[in-house]
């Protein structure tokens, strides 16, 4: 079967009737009357399509289809009864069509001057003063070789690769060279160039003359042959050879026409008598013969039955035909039936593989230049390193020399207390014996001192343990809370299931009083069990009522000392000098009591605050608890009285 696509526009798509096939992807195009068509409807609808019957009636003769005139007037009735009316063209084309087509029962070439005489008449736009470059029948055959070297695809166009590659051929038929530069401008103009040509762009193009510029026509046209031939009609070459007969054995001047499946001779190169052919298959072989009987570059084709002998004209014409040949044999050796099908596909893969390897190219450089934009930024971020590197350099010099002065200065400062300490020194030594009878003063008063660091340090430890208390204390306060809280959560549980069981004893009274009795017993557990809870929580919070006693009692020793220790550190006269001296000897204990204060203050704004919500919470059930014993039960009661009712 002939793979086909169809595709049917309607009369809001300028009334076309399109039809493609895949390969070779042949487009026609007819328009169909706006006389035929009426308001509300389209081409594909409507019964009464004479466009549409006379467009299937010569597809049903060009592809060799067995069809019924009648049956195919009754298809295009008027009313709405046929197929066309009730499933549109498109169904009826692939039902009674397409699917008919036997591959190989139809002569391609004229379907395909069906299609060309559908579509040129609307599309192909020559010169209406006779000036184009290319006859009628060469455009048809270059609309052939467009729609065997376009992509795979609808619609459907020519990539700039393979307009050039067909240029190229024709060119080289001609034996003149292509303008790339030209091509590659027009390409450019079209705003679609780069992308691919349409069937019509590229035929207007080669209209214009500006590729084919001072050529005859009669060249052009020799030469669209040659390339129509090779291309569709897969020529693999072509033209005179000797060749030796089999019965008579004599020489005669044959026109050969190799193909890849068969090697045909003629009389002449007008191929109107054919004399035979020799059919090519794996196991044929071609085979270089040397000169006799006065003939010269001869060669030989061998198949399976018979030897066939022939001479060539020249030594290369030899070699080009014994090339041919060969690759001839290599298709079918590979089971392949045209050359430049082959061709085609490679070439198809090698700009796929161009493209990938442009991709991929791009992508390095993009990673190439993120690898370079990277490296920037870090040498930039290595710069500003370096920049706060000599900014921290040139503040630590300053910093250096700036402790140099200091040091310099305070080395004078010194020398001057020393010579100033020299000077004193004789009238210390007379006061030596006051300050004998003062430093034993200050040695008790050191003592002292020290007895009470010990006694601030045992404060500090009560205290500290005190707070230890406080928070194992909130602990088991917390966790006690949470068992109250699922011990509420499975009392409410159990509230609910007993107004549940009420409910569902109202008319099973008599058969649940049993059940209802022991939930009665599990609630009044539940409820011993909350009061243990409750009295436990009260003997939690007064344990924590006492844990503060105590903190406020270490806070209030803490003080006293305090006081204690500013009354020892006030100076005992002469004033300045035991100041200095009370200065230097109790240095040391500055530290702990400012330690001392700031424990205190903290302590301070933690009880004015208040912060914890759970212990608040707490202090409220202790207090309430305290001050008025467990609240009564208000919830139990009822729940105990109520499966009674």
């Amino acid at each position: 079967m002939v793979c086909l696509q169809i595709a049917v526009a309607c009369f809001h798509c300028k009334q076309n009737l399109v039809l493609i096939s895949f390969r070779p992807f042949l487009v026609f195009i007819f328009a169909s009357p706006r006389d035929t068509l009426t308001e509300g409807s389209c081409c594909c609808q409507v019964a009464t399509r004479q466009p549409a019957w006379v467009l299937s009636h010569n597809l049903y003769t060009v592809l060799c289809i067995p069809h019924d005139p009648v049956a195919l007037e009754e298809h295009f009735r008027d009313d709405d009864d046929g197929p066309v009316s009730s499933q549109g063209y498109m169904p009826y084309l692939n039902k009674y069509i397409l699917d008919k087509v036997e591959e190989g029962a139809f002569v391609k070439e004229n379907f395909d001057e069906l299609c060309w005489t559908l579509t040129a008449k609307k599309n192909y736009k020559p010169d209406r003063n006779g000036n184009s470059i290319v006859s009628h029948q060469d455009a048809f055959k270059l609309w052939c070789l467009f729609n065997f070297l376009s992509e795979d695809k609808y619609p459907l166009v020519m990539v700039p690769d393979e307009v050039e590659y067909l240029l190229k051929k024709i060119c080289t038929a001609m034996n003149v060279e292509l303008n790339s530069c030209e091509l590659d401008d027009y390409l450019s103009q079209e705003p679609q160039g780069q992308g691919g040509l349409t069937v019509w762009q590229f035929l207007d193009m080669v209209n214009s003359g500006r590729l084919l510029r001072g050529i005859e026509q009669e060249a052009i046209s020799m030469a669209v042959e040659e390339v129509y031939q090779e291309v569709i009609e897969d020529v693999l070459k072509q033209g005179y050879l000797w060749k030796k007969g089999q019965l008579r054995r004599n020489w005669s001047e044959r026109w050969f026409m190799l193909k890849p499946s068969v090697l045909s001779y003629y009389m002449s190169e007008e191929r109107k008598e054919k004399k035979g052919s020799i059919a090519l298959d794996k196991h044929c072989c071609v085979e270089v013969l040397p000169d006799r009987d006065g003939k010269r570059c001869m060669f030989c084709v061998k198949t399976s039955s018979r030897t066939y002998e022939m001479s060539a004209s020249d030594t290369r014409q030899r070699q080009e035909w014994t090339l041919a040949i060969q690759t001839a044999i290599r298709l079918q050796a590979e089971g392949k039936k045209s050359l430049h099908k082959d061709l085609k596909q490679k070439r198809r893969e090698q700009r796929e593989q161009r493209e990938q390897r442009k991709a991929a190219k791009e992508e390095e450089t993009q990673r190439l230049k993120q690898l370079q934009e990277e490296k920037e930024r870090k040498l930039q971020e290595l710069e500003l390193l370096k920049e706060a590197q000599r900014q921290a350099e040139i503040l630590l010099q300053e910093e250096e020399q700036r402790r140099k002065q200091q040091h310099e200065e305070m080395q004078r400062t010194l020398e001057i207390q020393l010579r100033e300490a020299e000077q004193a020194r004789a009238s210390m030594q007379a006061e030596m014996v006051l300050k004998e009878a003062e430093a034993e003063r200050q040695r008790k008063r050191i003592t002292e001192l020290e007895e009470m660091q010990e006694r601030l340090q045992e404060a500090l430890q009560q205290e500290v343990k005190a707070r230890h208390d406080e928070e194992s204390v909130r602990y088991a306060q917390a966790r006690l809370l949470a068992e109250e809280e699922e011990k509420l959560k499975q009392l409410m549980k159990l509230k609910e299931e007993q107004e549940e069981y009420i409910i569902k004893t109202q008319l099973e009274k008599q058969v649940l009083k049993q059940e209802m009795e022991n939930k009665n017993k599990c609630l009044e557990e539940a409820q011993k069990q909350l009061e243990e809870v409750r009295v436990n929580r009260q003997r939690v919070d007064q344990d924590v009522m006492a844990a503060q006693r105590k903190l406020r009692q270490a806070s209030t020793n803490v003080k006293h000392w305090n006081v204690q220790m500013n009354r020892l550190m006030h100076p005992i006269e002469p004033g300045d000098k035991r100041t200095n001296v009370s200065g230097g000897g109790f240095a040391g204990y500055h530290p702990l009591l400012c330690q001392r204060d700031s424990s205190l203050k903290l302590k301070q704004k933690v009880e004015e605050k208040g912060s914890d919500p759970v212990r608040d919470g707490s202090k409220e059930n202790v207090s309430n608890g305290g001050n008025r014993g467990p609240p009564p039960s208000s919830d139990a009661d009822p729940m105990a009285t109520e499966p009674s009712n």
